[in-house]
């Protein structure tokens, strides 16, 4: 080969790489360069040498980059076929470039020095230490030519460690070979690091304070931060003894590096990753040594210098990190004091306590938010919480907390100095508003630890807090409410007080009661501060809403003087009818709703949780609610039902079936007159009369102001909401002694438990024909006819709410739309919100039904028949935003509630033809995602097709995991933890079900009848290759291989075995890249094809089809299946066989789909095997201890 033949080719090389890198080539030209110089990669037989001519220093960056890659090009893929003289040729020449073939280092580009060190990396991990024993040695003496070359080797050095140990990217003998050889020489790597880093700190700190020095020093400083990089990637896995050896003099000397600008934030990168270690407790106790004086100091000083230079960008990321080593710190503390390795509490735990408070009061949000994991572990901690010094800290840390729960420091306002850094850490209001919640939650935890340790402080402070905000005057701020003139937004000063305030006062008063006993309750002083939020007024919604939760949180005292409760009662009375204007046309604000709503809730809330005590006002509350229900404007329905629900909660207190019945019986009449009635059972059984009924038929000129038919609507709701209530709240007394005294308990099963009746009985179910008819009509509102029939206005009246798609779609609501703005702008939503609520709601009361009236519902004549010709009419055309709540809200409490001698009657004839339905529907939608362009011609007509597809296929996910949850609770797996346990968190670890998973009663009694039978297994197993992860990893742990055991029994064709076969094969195809569901897909498999590949040699025939399968190896496993002599292979060894056997079939991530495969060879092994022993070789061998077994084989 000439050197003219290099040159010429090096030129076009160099034309080609010019016009891929030029901004101005055309398309077709850059192409063009490019497939030449990928072609030249792969073909050429010349590569190394117009490598190294391309990487000659005289070239341009980008060209030396490109012959750098080729060289890299040829270590990676073609390394194997290398001649040996070839291999050496090449990897001197690599380390010369090393040694002379770079720029100074403060010129040099850093992808060169990254591609460069690459290359080296790649080679070293084909060759050594087997083949290339003094790598070590090499790059020791190129590190003493000077800092350009020092630098280089410290980016090999991590390089290493990274592919080799973190990202473990080489075949596992090579990755052993050199991490056995990396740890034994350990001790010369860390001390050749620590002295290239101590040796250029010195030079740098001696040369930077004089100009003429400053390109060396710039040098020196560049090696310093190298070294600290490279020493990150060593640190967090090499053992413990390199990182505390010599009096933990790398420890010291990071301390030191705190207070050096260039190098603290790699300094404190460092001591994080060191202090986080986990481990043997007596391996960490050296860690202590940071608690020391010396230590303690260089960490707060640094603290102290970077907080005290203002926000700049580089200082703040230092403190984040230092934040972070403190918390380390703490939890190391925590892991070592009073545990067996005899650690005392520290001498600077004060110290250590003020500087971590210092964070805890740092204007930046994001370092309070992080001190608060280890508050809580200190407070929790069983020695530590006993610690006078950490006992003082509560009322410094409460009162930090106090100013913490504040809801400032939104990026896009200037009110507060934590603005300024939310700015660096949030991208906008939303993502803001999001963190804060999630750190106030935290810090109400943190809180309430701490006043179990110190109740009474908490308390002080709160009360002293409420007195404050009682007298403070209200400041509204800059903005406006849209609520009303000088009302607070969520903004105003005065509010975000107020809400802080109430947070602190409810978790510091919970916690006081549960701590304290009886007798040392501060009583008196609870009664005052009830008393000082009774009497305060204000017609400001927002604040009035935080007074209400200040009643509740203050009301547990009224249990010492019920004198008081008549007063709490007429201040949520009177909130219930909350009006910022009176008697105003104009729609409610969010605001005013929610207050409203707030004291309905409370009311509730006393009467469930208090209703001993409040049994003796009931005459005078149920006067005050018949009172309010006289006007039938003055409450919104659910309102009006929320008030009813407390009445029955009180009435469950009677404790006397007759006269509950009896308060039941009165309470429901308005109702019963109203839904019973003539005209109501027209509107109800028609869809035309149900449309014209609820006005949604008409066209409206005002759509904000005119509503003509609100009234009717309200009707409806008000029947449906009040059902719901009563059956939701009417139950029999929890003992049975009280139940049988009472008259609720007319017998006992067969089992021996009682038979109890519910009070509300008779009055509900002379309701429930017209329910179904409301049901089946509104069902029936969804056909294309009567579609056509809605008004111009309310043509979207059936569409989902705005709010419910950003939900599905997980967009954020703007934050001050959530209280200033109308609940329902215009009518149309209005419209929306009545039939969306009103379907919900009815689903409610039959899914609460069962478990309220038990024997009495179930036994109802041919109820079975009545659901399908009333929840189940017109699915079809029910779209899938209203298929979901059905299933969840009514299907699946009414199967898990059944009894089972009802079954045969009401579950088995009902539940048939829905799964059938289901899986058809299901089956089309997810062809219909598959074929997408299908669906995109349909679309074009609306405004955003894009999210409209977006919206359908999230909708399609969540129906198919409602179904899948649905079949799973039916079916459910025996052990009943195991069809709740599999939920997101488990997604990524190795779910298998144990073989003995059994079918509930349910799940056989379906599985008997063969229409249930087919849907239910074929829907489980067409589930696996639809695209959704969660459903899929549900249903493989969960129901395929229950579902297929039922039918093993019987005699399965042959089609259909391949079938179930096929089926789990394609769910790896899709899912493959999935870990979790790819390990439970592989299970599944390998037990299908264990039990029938005896039976069925067709799926042999199947497994000859998967790509790449070895014919040989599939012969022997499969010998060995059919020969049960041989199956003496532990069952995990034979799984992972199976797995490499179908390696073909299993999917691979986009990324890696088209990715040329790397080849490493292992080389000869370095440890003679003589037997294996315990530690390297069987344990080495099998990360997840398949080895074991192989000890014990003869």
């Amino acid at each position: 080969m000439s050197a003219e033949q290099v040159s010429s080719l090096c030129e076009q090389l160099v034309k080609a790489v010019t016009v891929i890198m030029d901004p101005a080539s055309t398309q077709r030209y850059r192409l063009e360069a490019l497939k030449f110089c990928e072609e030249f990669k792969e073909k050429c037989p010349i590569c190394v040498p117009c490598g190294l001519k391309l990487a000659e220093k005289t070239q341009t960056a980008i060209v030396r980059h490109f012959g750098l890659q080729i060289l890299e090009h040829v270590v990676k893929f073609r390394w194997n076929s290398m001649p040996r003289l070839e291999k050496v040729y090449l990897k001197n020449n690599v380390m010369g470039l090393i040694s002379n073939g770079t720029q100074n280092i403060l010129e040099e580009e850093s992808h060169i020095k990254d591609v460069l060190s690459r290359i080296v990396v790649e080679m070293i991990k084909r060759e050594w230490p087997q083949h290339w024993p003094d790598m070590l040695k090499e790059l020791d003496t190129l590190s003493k030519q000077g800092e350009t070359q020092t630098e280089l080797v410290m980016f090999i050095l991590l390089r290493l460690a990274e592919d080799v140990v973190t990202f473990q990217t080489l075949p596992t003998q090579r990755r052993r070979d050199i991490q056995q050889t990396l740890t034994q020489n350990m001790e010369k790597i860390f001390s050749f690091l620590l002295t290239t880093l101590q040796q250029n700190v010195n030079k740098y700190r001696r040369m930077k304070t004089d100009l003429a020095q400053e390109p060396k020093a710039q040098a020196n400083c560049r090696v310093g931060i190298a070294a600290l990089n490279t020493l990150a990637g060593y640190i967090d896995w090499v053992a413990m003894s390199h990182i505390t050896a010599d009096n933990c003099k790398l420890l010291e000397m990071l301390c030191l590096l705190l207070n050096e600008p260039e190098l603290q934030v790699g300094a404190a990168e460092c001591l994080l990753i060191a202090v986080s270690r986990k481990g043997k407790l007596e391996d960490r106790k050296p860690l202590m040594v940071l608690f020391g004086d010396v230590a303690m100091h260089y960490i707060l000083s640094a603290a102290q210098t970077a907080d005290g230079e203002g926000l700049v960008e580089k200082h703040y990321v230092f403190l984040k990190r230092l934040c972070q080593v403190l918390c380390a710190l703490g939890s190391q503390l925590c892991a070592l004091v009073g545990s067996d390795s005899d650690v005392d509490t520290p001498a600077n735990l004060g110290k250590y306590l003020d500087s971590f408070l210092a964070f805890t009061t740092h204007p930046s949000q994001f370092l309070r938010s992080s001190t608060q994991i280890t508050w809580g572990a200190l407070f929790r901690h069983e020695i530590l919480s006993r610690d006078p010094l950490l006992l003082a800290m509560i009322p410094k840390y409460l009162r930090a907390s106090m100013t913490n729960l504040v809801k400032v420091g939104f990026p896009s306002k200037t009110d507060s100095p934590s603005c300024e850094y939310s700015r660096f850490d949030f991208d906008s209001d939303e993502d803001f508003n999001a963190f804060f919640n999630s750190f106030r939650a935290q810090q109400g935890e943190v809180m309430r630890m701490a006043c179990r340790l110190d109740p009474r402080t908490g308390f002080q402070m709160a009360g002293e807090w409420l007195k404050y905000q009682l007298a403070a005057a209200v400041d509204i701020g800059p903005m406006n409410s849209k609520t009303g003139e000088g009302l607070c937004s969520i903004f105003s000063p005065s509010f975000v007080q107020w809400d802080a305030m109430t947070f602190f006062s409810e978790s510091v008063i919970s916690q006081m009661f549960r701590t304290l006993d009886k007798e040392e309750i501060p009583v008196n002083d609870g009664i005052e501060l009830l008393q000082l939020v009774l009497n305060f007024e204000t017609k400001d919604p927002l604040i009035l809403s935080c007074v209400l939760t200040n009643v509740s949180a203050l009301f547990p005292f009224v249990t010492y003087r019920p004198e008081y409760l008549p007063q709490v009662l007429s201040k949520l009375f009177t909130a219930v009818t909350f009006e910022v204007i009176e008697e105003s046309k104009a729609p409610r604000t969010r605001a005013v709703k929610n207050v409203r709503r707030h004291a309905c809730s409370s009311i509730i809330k006393m009467c469930r949780d208090y209703p001993q005590l409040v049994l003796p006002n009931f005459e005078m509350l149920y006067n005050h609610v018949k009172q309010l229900l006289s006007n039938e404007l003055l409450l919104t329905q659910m309102e009006k039902c929320a008030l009813m629900e407390a009445l029955v909660l009180i009435s469950n207190q009677f404790k006397d079936y007759q006269r509950q019945k009896v308060f039941l019986e009165e309470l429901m009449s308005p109702v019963a007159n109203l839904w019973l009635s003539e005209e109501m059972q027209r509107v109800l059984s028609d869809p035309e009369a149900f449309i014209s009924y609820v006005g949604a038929d008409n066209k409206i000129a005002d759509p904000v102001l005119e509503d003509p038919s609100g009234l009717n609507r309200s009707r409806i709701s008000f029947c449906v909401y009040t059902i719901l209530g009563v059956v939701k709240r009417a139950r029999w007394p929890t003992t049975l002694e009280e139940a049988k005294a009472g008259g609720f308990v007319i017998g006992c099963m067969p089992s021996g438990n009682p038979i109890y009746r519910n009070p509300c009985t008779e009055q509900v179910l002379k309701l429930l024909d017209n329910l179904l008819a409301l049901i089946r009509t509104h069902n029936n509102l969804y056909m294309p006819e009567m579609v056509a029939k809605l008004g111009e206005t309310f043509a979207k009246a059936l569409d989902m709410l705005e709010v419910e798609k950003n939900a599905i779609l997980g967009l954020p609501q703007p934050l001050l739309e959530l209280y200033d703005s109308p609940v329902y702008k215009t009518i149309l939503e209005r419209m929306q919100g009545f039939f969306c609520t009103l379907y919900d709601n009815c689903f409610h009361i039959l899914g609460n039904a069962g478990p309220s009236m038990q024997q009495d519902f179930y036994t109802v004549d041919g109820l079975a028949s009545q659901f399908l010709n009333s929840a189940f009419v017109n699915l079809n055309n029910i779209p899938d935003y209203r298929l979901r709540p059905m299933l969840r809200v009514f299907v699946k409490p009414l199967v898990l509630s059944c009894p089972s001698d009802h079954y045969e009657t009401l579950l088995c004839p009902m539940l048939g033809p829905l799964f059938t339905y289901l899986h058809v529907r299901l089956s089309q939608k997810w062809q219909v995602i598959s074929q997408r362009s299908i669906l995109c011609e349909e679309d074009t007509a609306d405004d955003n097709p894009e999210s409209q597809e977006m919206l359908e296929e999230q909708l399609v996910r969540l129906l198919t995991r409602e179904v899948m949850d649905l079949i799973s609770k039916e079916d459910g797996v025996h052990a009943a933890a195991f069809s709740l346990l599999v939920d997101d968190e488990m997604m990524s670890t190795d779910v298998t079900p144990p073989s003995s998973a059994e079918l509930t009663e349910l799940g056989k009694s379906l599985m008997k009848q063969e229409d249930v039978c087919t849907a239910l297994l074929i829907t489980a197993y067409r589930s696996l290759s639809w695209k959704d992860t969660l459903s899929c990893q549900r249903t493989t742990t969960q129901l395929c291989w229950p579902l297929l055991k039922q039918v093993l029994t019987g005699s399965l064709l042959p089609d259909a075995v391949t079938w179930f076969f096929t089926g789990v094969l394609k769910g790896l195809q899709t899912h493959g890249q999935h870990d979790g569901c790819m390990a439970a897909l592989v299970h599944l498999a390998f037990q299908i094809y264990e039990a029938l590949r005896p039976r069925y040699a067709e799926l042999k025939a199947v497994m000859e089809q998967i790509p790449e399968i070895q014919k040989e190896s599939l012969e022997q496993f499969d010998s060995k299946l059919l020969n049960p002599t041989l199956l003496k292979v532990a069952d995990k060894r034979r799984k992972d066989n199976f797995k490499r056997l179908i390696a073909g079939c299993i999917g691979k991530p986009l990324g890696e789909q088209f990715r040329k495969e790397v080849h490493i060879r292992n080389l000869p092994s370095l440890f003679k095997k003589v037997k294996p022993s315990l530690e390297t070789d069987v344990l080495e061998n099998n990360e997840d201890g398949e080895g074991l077994t192989a000890l014990f084989e003869p």
